[in-house]
């Protein structure tokens, strides 16, 4: 079981100083920026996937790459643009959702074949069209929204066909995608890929389901699959079900959760092991859109709230040294929370994680590195590397799952 991480221009400033919160004034971006396969000293994944919208944009929208960035991806190839090492595995794909709403896929099998070729990726992904609808006991797909299912399924599997006999002479190895609304309908999607002539099919519009519905697709789609069919989970990270994922021929899958818990999620942002914690709300007063909005408004004044921005991190900084007791940061942070959320206190989370104190029992390299500061939510250099200390977590749980099921065998 294949784990790919679907990378949006995500690193880190390995020179970022916490002290003075500066990034390098000679820091050229990218080029001098770390990814999480070269912060941590054992891989985080198995490879990368990079969607072509990404890289290209949409319909004249800029994608995540200055126009510099992407000339140099396509020159030097994925794999150099990266600077990852050759063992790592690598998968395009076209970036279905950003189309999503356009009548038809903005780009070309040609267009689609080039890039892929042109970068050097292992796998590719046979372009698709989105299908957002799935059924439920309470809600049948009928009339017109099952026209557009059909017709969005309809496209996909034609793309799939010209794909794959476009593709023939090129480097990399073809996935073609099956959508439905549906457990019955994907495994038409399948069958009908099997019988074109793809063993890699990847599954695509699962995000949204839940996971007893992505079991049953998996349930359906199982009793026609040919033996030699590997399937891939699109933005699909369960890993509680890995071992069911795998009976039913599912070989990897992609996901960005580690990573966008790490840097969005309001409660549960740094993972362990065992238990998943709140990190600490510490908001730049000039950085931060809610602060400078409050500041704005005339909400809080600013002065006090530079005054207690400071007196948290101070108090934090010297709880991490063991001069600053545990009550006098609470109080701080708790001081300082008033100013900016008048929701519910988050004291009693930021006591239970202070308490706990679990970056300091985390071997990862981000927690050894940056210590305290990993759990902070506090601007891009902390939230990232948390986000990226929550894909070690993740990756560690794949393989503890993946050696206990070589057990059993």
């Amino acid at each position: 079981m294949k784990f790919f991480f679907p990378d949006s221009h995500d690193y880190v400033d390995p020179s970022f100083n916490f002290e003075t919160e500066k990034n390098n004034e000679h820091r050229v971006i990218q080029r001098d920026d770390k990814y999480a396969h070269e912060l941590f000293s054992k891989p985080v994944y198995d490879g990368i996937l990079v969607s072509k919208a990404i890289v290209d944009g949409v319909k004249g929208v800029q994608g995540r790459y200055s126009v510099a960035q992407r000339q140099r991806f396509f020159r030097e190839g994925i794999y150099r643009f990266f600077r990852l090492p050759k063992h790592y595995l690598t998968m395009g794909d076209c970036g279905a959702f950003s189309y999503a709403k356009e009548y038809e896929p903005i780009y070309t099998v040609d267009e689609v074949n080039e890039f892929y070729s042109n970068s050097g990726f292992t796998y590719g992904i046979s372009l698709d069209h989105i299908i957002f609808d799935f059924e439920t006991p309470k809600k049948k797909v009928t009339g017109k929204q099952l026209e557009e299912c059909l017709r969005r399924q309809e496209i996909t599997l034609e793309k799939a066909e010209e794909f794959l006999i476009k593709n023939k002479d090129m480097s990399f190895a073809p996935y073609g995608v099956a959508h439905g609304w549906s457990p019955e309908s994907y495994a038409d999607s399948v069958i009908k890929l099997q019988k074109i002539g793809y063993d890699r099919i990847a599954l695509g519009g699962m995000i949204p389901l839940k996971s007893s519905e992505i079991l049953n697709v998996l349930k359906c789609i199982n009793n026609i699959r040919n033996t030699k069919t590997q399937f891939h989970l699109l933005g699909v990270n369960r890993l509680e079900h890995i071992a069911e994922f795998s009976n039913y021929g599912v070989t990897s899958f992609d996901s960005t959760s580690p990573l966008m818990r790490g840097l969005k999620d309001d409660k549960k942002n740094y993972h362990t092991a065992t238990e998943d914690y709140t990190a600490i709300g510490v908001p730049q007063v000039d950085a931060n859109n809610n602060m400078r909005k409050l500041v704005a408004s005339g909400s809080i004044n600013q002065n006090e709230a530079f005054k207690l921005e400071k007196a948290c991190l101070e108090s934090l900084i010297g709880f991490e040294k063991g001069v600053v007791a545990k009550k006098e940061v609470l109080s701080a942070l708790t001081e300082y929370e008033k100013l900016y959320n008048s929701k519910a206190s988050r004291v009693d989370l930021m006591d239970k994680v202070l308490t706990d104190q679990p970056w300091k029992k985390c071997p990862c390299d981000v927690c050894k590195d940056i210590g305290i500061h990993v759990i902070l939510k506090r601007a891009a250099a902390r939230n990232r590397r948390r986000g990226f200390h929550n894909l070690y977590v993740a990756y560690e749980k794949l393989q503890s799952e993946l050696n206990k099921m070589n057990q059993v065998k």
